[in-house]
């Protein structure tokens, strides 16, 4: 069935906050496909999320090279859904990408090199069938290739047309402002910083969220739920085939111990007070700071992002609420 758009998704609950000091607004949540869009997920569960999201205001999706599994194919399948749905709204989408994990095999393949950087997002750019992305990051740091040669790429794909912003992701507060000085002496300023940040991991209160509203840059968190931590799913322990359980990179069962589910169920106590649940809580606590642009969210089905979108909901914090947050958390 062919697909049209909710006529109403911008008078929806959804608002938009401007990206730093550009001309560029994003919504306050936006759709990370790193988990649940790859080739072992079912295509039309993520393609009614893409709908439910964009049926709602939420205008910016979020993948990057190795996003799958395997990787790859999570672009490939944006790309598809893009092509039968959303072709038509193209230009109403913010569409991101990164490069900085490995890749392909080989000295070309990882971190951040030019030769790596520009063949990355050739491929990518193919695997979605774009002729640009909105922004382009890159992943990670590399601590072998000189700042200028990375930089000096993500200058160079801005002006080959290849996207039209750059950003950077999981730089610490002083990699992040060489970046930043860098890319704007380039001429190609850096729009938006990509750092893992939730109740549970806090290091980017240490200075960077600081950097960057000195320095006019966005911030778009990802993890703000910390892989499904702040989430009602570990509230009574580790459930059977839950990312914990399965073992993954992302999050694994020695980091849920009895203190940690301790403060998941105080946290969760707190949020029923409020009338939400511990995930909407967390996105609108992360939300509360007005350095923060957007909030990025993942969802393995409609449901789920669903329940996401209510933190846009959210009653304003109380002192006392905050207080207590920071006492559960210590």
């Amino acid at each position: 069935m062919t697909y049209l758009a909710n006529a109403d998704r911008y008078s929806s609950t959804m608002h938009y906050r401007r990206c730093g000091r550009s001309g560029l607004k994003l919504p306050a949540v936006s759709l990370g496909l790193w988990q649940n869009f790859g080739d072992v997920d079912v295509l039309e569960n993520f393609r009614a999320t893409l709908r439910l999201a964009f049926d709602h205001g939420l205008t910016h999706f979020d993948l990057a090279n190795n996003y799958g599994p395997p990787p790859g194919t999570a672009e490939t399948n944006f790309g598809r859904i893009l092509k039968e749905d959303f072709r038509s709204y193209r230009d109403e989408l913010i569409i991101s990408t990164k490069a900085g994990y490995t890749m392909w095999d080989g000295p070309y393949g990882d971190w951040g090199s030019k030769k790596y950087l520009v063949s990355s997002l050739d491929q990518s750019l193919r695997r979605m069938k774009l002729d640009y992305v909105d922004i382009f990051y890159h992943h990670r740091p590399d601590p072998d290739t000189p700042l200028e040669e990375t930089m000096a790429a993500l200058d160079l794909i801005v002006r080959q047309g290849k996207a039209l912003y750059v950003g950077i992701s999981n730089y610490q507060p002083t990699e992040a402002a060489q970046a930043i000085k860098i890319l704007r002496e380039l001429g190609t300023p850096c729009l938006i910083h990509q750092p893992k940040y939730s109740m549970f991991e806090r290091w980017v209160e240490d200075g960077l969220l600081d950097l960057l509203e000195t320095e006019g840059v966005g911030c778009i968190p990802f993890s703000p739920l910390a892989q499904g931590l702040l989430t009602d799913k570990y509230l009574h322990g580790i459930p059977a085939g839950s990312r914990a359980a399965r073992g993954g990179p992302s999050l694994k069962e020695e980091q849920i111990t009895p203190e940690r589910i301790d403060q998941i169920g105080r946290l969760h106590q707190l949020a029923q007070e409020r009338g939400q649940s511990l995930a909407q809580m967390a996105l609108a606590w992360i939300l509360k700071d007005e350095r923060v642009t957007s909030v990025l969210i993942g969802a393995s089905r409609p449901a789920q992002l669903l329940d996401s979108l209510q933190c846009l909901q959210s009653p304003a914090f109380s002192a006392e609420q905050l207080g207590t947050i920071e006492e559960i958390l210590g």
